[in-house]
């Protein structure tokens, strides 16, 4: 799906003079020029800062008392922790001026893809993420000493959502007509999710979608926003990265899913399974957007979980 363009992040002059000499002192010359990033669903500062210099640095920032800090801070832990072969932005510092946090990263000059997936652009990132998958497969070192959450906790304790509307302690979701009647099946696919990512022996990015990739102009795909590292398979990532560009005419995504090396066995229905959760999660969750969030949350919430739902009622023959 498309993601909407926000202004709700605050812009420059909006951020606090002391945070704003700070950052220039960091950057080592004065900044002239700013370019805020204008898509994303948090209402923390995120944009490129350019000094007289010729000096570039991306900065996120967002005040102390705001949990966006904690989500700055970690990502910063895990992105100078990641191998050096992945391709992603790396931290240069860290800051905390005037009741603020700021996280300053290298500048990837790049576009996100585009949607529906284009087929060069979906070979390049799927080449790449192939790769991706293979550093992170066996759990390096420097980044288990984080002590990364498990997939199988997190599905467990917030992303499987279908039983308990079943169970009547969330409300129904919307569904498109007929589907109502699969609720026991949606529940019965999604219950399996623990069972699969449990003792997966790699780490995953947790929320691979297509706006946390850029393209350069030479092809080459980088994987940014690495707040939610996790233990799991590398095959929730890859279903995460699929659907957000699925499209109902979309073709391939089965076929592109199913030859990728990261669901190389993968249980036979993991697909299925993950698609299940996910709609589960995203269409209960998307009346919830929490203050450091845009109202954009939400519609992407509900898109992605329609999604989520047409894909896999296309894949199971569902009317």
């Amino acid at each position: 799906m498309s993601y909407p363009e926000t202004t709700r992040r605050p812009g420059w002059s909006a951020l606090p003079v002391g945070l704003r000499a700070a950052l220039a002192d960091r950057l080592g010359a004065p900044v002239v020029a700013t370019r805020a990033a204008t898509a994303g669903f948090t209402r923390g500062f995120a944009g490129v800062l350019t000094a007289a210099d010729g000096g570039r640095i991306f900065v996120k920032a967002a005040p102390r008392d705001s949990h966006l800090t904690d989500w700055y801070a970690r990502e910063a832990a895990i992105l100078d922790r990641l191998p050096p072969d992945v391709p992603a932005p790396r931290p240069r510092w860290t800051l905390h001026e005037a009741g603020w946090f700021a996280l300053g990263l290298d500048v990837v000059d790049g576009h996100p893809p585009r949607h529906p997936w284009d087929p060069v652009e979906l070979a390049t990132i799927l080449a790449a993420y192939a790769d991706l998958a293979a550093a992170l497969s066996d759990s390096p070192g420097d980044l288990a000493a984080l002590d990364p959450p498990h997939l199988a906790d997190l599905a467990r304790d917030d992303i499987l959502r279908w039983a308990d509307v079943a169970a009547g302690r969330e409300p129904v979701p919307g569904l498109p007509t007929g589907l109502e009647r699969r609720l026991p099946e949606l529940v019965a696919l999604e219950s399996r999710l623990p069972g699969y990512a449990a003792g997966a022996p790699g780490l995953v990015h947790g929320d691979l979608r297509p706006d946390n990739v850029l393209l350069e102009r030479d092809g080459r795909a980088w994987f940014c926003d690495w707040t939610w590292l996790c233990h799991g398979p590398a095959w929730f990532d890859l279903v995460t990265l699929l659907l957000d560009g699925y499209a109902p005419e979309t073709a391939g995504l089965d076929a592109a899913f199913a030859a990728h090396p990261a669901a190389a066995g993968a249980p036979p229905d993991a697909l299925d399974v993950t698609l299940a959760a996910l709609a589960g999660y995203f269409l209960t969750t998307a009346s919830a957007v929490p203050a450091t969030a845009t109202g954009d949350l939400a519609t992407h919430q509900r898109r992605s979980g329609e999604a989520a739902l047409a894909w896999l009622a296309q894949r199971q023959g569902w009317d």
